[in-house]
């Protein structure tokens, strides 16, 4: 009887981790070394940019030019930004609170039920975004479904201006994020050991004394990986902020998105891109070091 013998080829890490490294250069390092070039050269009337050095994209973001040419403070875009992250943290915060008693209930319920509440859940990816936020406005214009059954029900004698608001895009952007902040939370939960909020029970623990001392702590992780999910996103959207605020409420992603096209402002279009990147850096680096100090806490 013959003995088959195999030889091990072992290919050094360099060559194993080539396939992933080219694609991450081809489709990540490679547009953001032409957004950064991008970003410090001159915009040309025509759109597109000029092969000439200028940071006059970053200045733009802080100062505004007088026709001598000085520079004036202006915080126009200083206060988009702002309401960006306003806006972003509040949207993380509607889904956290929508997203977490779902994921716990449907985590608690028995295994055959859970895939058919977990299909409810992802519907909403089967349609388009576009479409899904214009069923907002559908729903929030003035002759929409809101102020209708609100003034048949003798409510309001007039409609109420719920377009056009903050609100209507903090509701299209939570409305469009909520799964990314289910799944995780479920995902971690569906993990969890039950029999520690039985046993939380039995020595006479309430609802909430459960949930936050046993339920919340054991999904921090889920928590954690939805709020990231769904912040970053939030950000840097653009359809909710121009259908649902009407072009009066910018938001960075809308920034963007006006100086690549109408414009024709590329340069500046690319610092903002770089300036939103650098933000969400410092805040994921933030909150991990939180994290890490929490940890070392533990």
């Amino acid at each position: 009887m013959t003995e088959s013998r195999f030889i091990n080829f072992a290919l050094p890490p360099w060559l194993s981790a080539g396939p992933a490294m080219a694609v991450l250069l081809f489709f990540l390092a490679a547009p953001l070394c032409i957004v950064a070039a991008y970003s410090l050269m001159e915009a040309d009337p025509h759109g597109g940019v000029r092969a000439a050095f200028s940071s006059e994209a970053y200045v733009r973001f802080l100062f505004e030019r007088d026709w001598d040419g000085n520079l004036a403070l202006d915080g126009s875009y200083a206060a988009i930004f702002a309401r960006s992250f306003l806006l972003a943290a509040a949207a993380t915060a509607l889904c956290l609170l929508a997203a977490f008693p779902a994921a716990y209930c449907i985590a608690g319920q028995p295994p055959e039920r859970r895939g058919l509440l977990l299909l409810l859940i992802t519907i909403p990816f089967w349609a388009n975004l576009l479409v899904r936020t214009y069923c907002w406005v559908l729903i929030l214009r003035d002759s929409g479904l809101a102020n209708t059954w609100l003034s048949a029900l003798g409510v309001i004698a007039s409609p109420l201006p719920l377009m056009y608001t903050d609100g209507a895009i903090l509701a299209g952007l939570a409305y469009s994020y909520l799964p990314f902040m289910a799944l995780p939370i479920y995902a971690a939960l569906e993990k969890t050991d039950w029999r520690l909020m039985e046993a939380a029970r039995d020595l006479y623990a309430g609802w909430w004394q459960t949930l936050f001392r046993i339920a919340v702590p054991l999904a921090r992780g889920g928590i954690a990986a939805g709020c990231i999910m769904v912040f970053i996103p939030s950000l840097g959207a653009f359809i909710a902020p121009d259908l649902l605020g009407g072009g009066r409420k910018l938001m960075i992603g809308s920034l963007i998105q006006l100086q690549f096209s109408s414009s024709r402002n590329w340069p500046f279009g690319s610092a903002a891109a770089f300036v939103l990147l650098a933000a969400v850096l410092l805040v994921l680096w933030l909150w991990l070091r939180r994290g890490g100090a929490q940890k070392a806490q533990w």
